[in-house]
């Protein structure tokens, strides 16, 4: 059981695990807070939606409609792989689900089929909606796969949890179907693979806060300078270089607003959800 992430910790979270992200409106602030509770989170629930096409559907879930208003998700999965931001908060995806099913979600404990709709799962659960036709015959590309085990992971990452807090809307609800076409338990082995390690094995673990404070010369700092670079984030005359100096500090801070960090959390030092989402290559 934990706080759910705020808007800037999720985004991080899903870029730290490889996600490529597209923000939608007023995300961060659009949700369901005002007709109830949003947290303690427990998991996330994985949904299909039939749909016409990615910016309907992605329209759909940001506004819903008169009766089941938006949004309807935390996020929608495109058959890309490209996540698009709809919501932070309280949103209409999980609905009414089954006491047994929130109970062992919590344990992370094998899941009992569902038989009662006693719970409201959308305090408890972040939701992301999968564009699919759900009719067993709509393919489901390996790069929409892929987002959905990494969305997953970067959530379960951020909360401490591991795969057995991600369910399918049918796990929870005697009333869906979805989703149609893969398997759940599959997905969960995926889930936790990746989970196994770092959001990648491949690129340097955060130092600490301290490293940086202690202006080092270090490979290290060269790598970051060169991502910064890459990301658009330079306030470079000339390098970057591997000693730590004020222009390293202006560029991380403009890294830090990219992620939709302000205040005394866009100061130009490095945090470990910013630097886990800037990718920095083994040096």
């Amino acid at each position: 059981m934990s706080d759910p992430l705020s808007a800037d910790q999720f985004i991080a979270a899903l870029r730290a695990e490889g996600v490529t992200v597209v923000e939608v409106g007023d995300w961060r602030n659009h949700n369901r807070n005002h007709k109830g509770a949003w947290g303690p989170v427990n998991g996330v629930v994985i949904h299909h939606t039939a749909s016409s096409g990615t910016r309907d559907t992605v329209d759909y879930c940001y506004d819903g409609d008169e009766e089941l208003p938006g949004p309807l998700c935390h996020g929608v999965i495109d058959k890309e792989g490209t996540v698009h931001l709809v919501g932070n908060g309280r949103t209409n995806h999980a609905g009414k689900g089954d006491a047994a099913v929130l109970d062992a979600v919590i344990q992370e404990s094998a899941l009992p089929r569902a038989t009662v709709q006693n719970t409201d799962g959308n305090v408890r659960f972040y939701g992301f909606e999968c564009i699919n036709e759900g009719d067993g015959k709509d393919p489901w590309p390996a790069a929409q796969l892929e987002a959905i085990e990494r969305v997953s992971a970067a959530v379960c990452r951020a909360h401490g949890w591991g795969s057995g807090s991600v369910i399918g809307h049918k796990e929870w609800s005697i009333e869906k179907i979805d989703p149609v076409g893969f398997g759940m338990d599959g997905m969960r082995k995926r889930i936790a693979k990746r989970l196994g390690s770092g959001p990648s094995p491949c690129n340097e673990p955060f130092p600490g806060s301290e490293f940086f404070r202690a202006a080092p010369r270090s490979a290290v700092i060269a790598a970051m300078g060169r991502r910064l670079v890459e990301e658009g984030c330079s306030a470079y005359l000339d390098g970057p270089g591997p000693r730590w100096t004020d222009a390293d500090r202006q560029s991380y801070a403009k890294w830090q607003r990219k992620l939709g960090f302000s205040g005394s959390d866009a100061d130009g030092w490095p945090g470990k959800a910013s630097w886990d989402a800037l990718r920095v290559p083994t040096s």
